[in-house]
């Protein structure tokens, strides 16, 4: 009676045995990386049968006894990679090229491969080029180890070695979408945007939802001066949650380059109502709206833009100089005038100037001459109770440096208009070149704190323009 009962487990756990042993050959066999014969294995179909849970825990047993089991670190390996965990991954390899080294059967070329990808992921670029080389040793005509290769030079910023890769990756196999896009991304940073184009768009052609590789391609267009094809792109993208704000923070550039003010403050605007921008966009995209609203005299908003920046961050560019100017600016109408009105309106704040410059003096304006929009020129006879002259005002609107060479010219002018003197007046700051320049001539310089002031009482002193 027990014969029978004892016979059939022995046969249950014998099949059980042989069951075991048949599938962790076959898992050996999908992995690729322990074949029998030293040679690699073809994947299964069953690919979820590489990291379940019974075989994870055997592995585990097994390295109890023994930290350099091969097979174990296999099964460990694979599950870590396949989970996008990078770092024990990296680890796992590592300890994998170590241990298994010299070992008959053992896919060095697959492990140090990987071993090179979780190494880029973790960041640690270093020891990924190592395993990269150690792969191609093995194995120097698969596509991947030229892609990897070409990818880390890349981002390594060696954009030539990267190009000799990732162009070998692409003729060891020419539908390898990630090869041609990177391909296509170093050439752009070699500003060969013609070879970076071909590559990219080939690249779209295969995965044509790579958002990234299209953000690429607009700013190659952009780049060769094809600015309409690289904004209807810009445009395409400004909805996408990721490349919207850097996509309306280049179209808001393009349509500010060309002075379509109110199209580049609408984009910049878009690119600000986006979730979880990356500061640095965020902070340009608000820069940027801010020089705008500038170039549009809204200098309200413009403020109220620079006050935002500098709160997060004081040190931005030149934002803390501009809220200084621009609300001294926004305080004083005459400022504002002076510095950022129309021709007319500008000139019309010279002439009381210079009715106002000397006191108790008749002034009669001879001349007014606006041939920039940067300076404006009065000529005037002037006549107090001590002395009559003719005096030449020039009225400069720069902000910046003020150097010796326009002060030069300046002075040709009053030669030629037979001046007795001249006034140069600037809202930036006159070079020590300029100052040396005046010191023999008869040229009164009058910088921005006397400018502020004689623009403080300005108001009062009217004179009706010339008929024309």
């Amino acid at each position: 009676m027990f014969v029978p009962i004892i016979l059939i487990i022995t046969l249950f756990l014998a099949g059980s045995v042989t069951a075991y042993i048949m599938l962790n050959k076959a898992k050996k066999k999908e992995r690729g990386l322990l074949a029998p014969d030293g040679k690699k294995g073809k994947k299964g179909a069953n690919a979820k049968s590489l990291n379940n849970d019974t075989a994870v825990e055997l592995a585990l047993k097994r390295l109890e006894k023994n930290p350099q089991d091969t097979e174990a670190l296999l099964v460990l390996a694979e599950k870590y990679y396949n989970q996008q965990n990078w770092e024990k991954a990296f680890k796992t390899y590592e300890t994998l090229c170590i241990s298994s080294s010299g070992r008959p059967g053992v896919d060095y070329f697959e492990i140090h491969l990987r071993c090179g990808q979780a190494a880029v992921n973790d960041g640690r670029l270093d020891e990924a080029f190592k395993n990269f080389v150690v792969a191609a040793s093995f194995n120097n005509s698969d596509y991947r180890v030229h892609f990897e290769l070409g990818n880390l030079s890349f981002l390594n910023g060696n954009y030539e070695k990267a190009v000799t890769h990732l162009t070998k990756a692409r003729t060891l196999n020419p539908e390898h979408a990630p090869s041609l896009c990177v391909l296509g991304h170093a050439y752009f940073k070699l500003k060969k945007y013609k070879e970076a184009m071909v590559n990219i768009r080939k690249a779209l052609d295969l995965v044509p939802g790579d958002k990234e590789t299209l953000f690429t391609l607009a700013e190659c267009y952009e780049e060769s001066g094809q600015t309409d094809q690289a904004t209807r792109i810009y445009c395409h993208l400004r909805a996408d949650p990721e490349w919207g704000p850097a996509s309306c923070l280049a179209v808001g550039m393009i349509y500010s380059s060309t002075q379509r003010l109110d199209e580049a403050a609408v984009n910049f605007s878009i690119g600000l109502q986006h979730n979880n921008i990356k500061t640095a966009i965020a902070l340009e995209l608000r820069y940027q709206l801010a020089m705008v609203y500038l170039k549009k005299n809204d200098i309200s908003n413009a403020l109220a833009h620079l006050n935002t920046i500098n709160n997060e961050r004081p040190d931005y560019k030149n934002t803390a100089t501009l809220i200084q100017q621009y609300t001294e600016m926004y305080s004083n109408r005459n400022l504002q005038t002076y510095i950022m009105s129309q021709p007319d309106e500008f000139l019309g704040l010279c002439r009381k100037i210079v009715i106002s410059f000397f006191s108790k003096a008749k002034v009669k304006i001879m001349q007014t001459n606006m041939t920039s929009r940067d300076w404006a020129d009065i000529l005037a006879q002037v006549d107090t109770p001590r002395w009559s002259s003719i005096i030449g005002f020039r009225f400069f609107r720069t902000q910046g440096n003020i150097g010796e060479l326009v002060i030069r010219d300046f002075h040709a002018y009053l030669r030629n208009v037979k001046a007795d003197k001249g006034v140069c007046f600037g809202f930036g700051l006159f070079t020590d070149d300029a100052k040396r320049f005046t010191e023999a001539r008869l040229i009164d310089l009058v910088d921005k704190p006397r400018l502020t002031a004689l623009l403080g009482n300005v108001d009062s002193v009217t004179q009706p323009m010339p008929k024309r």
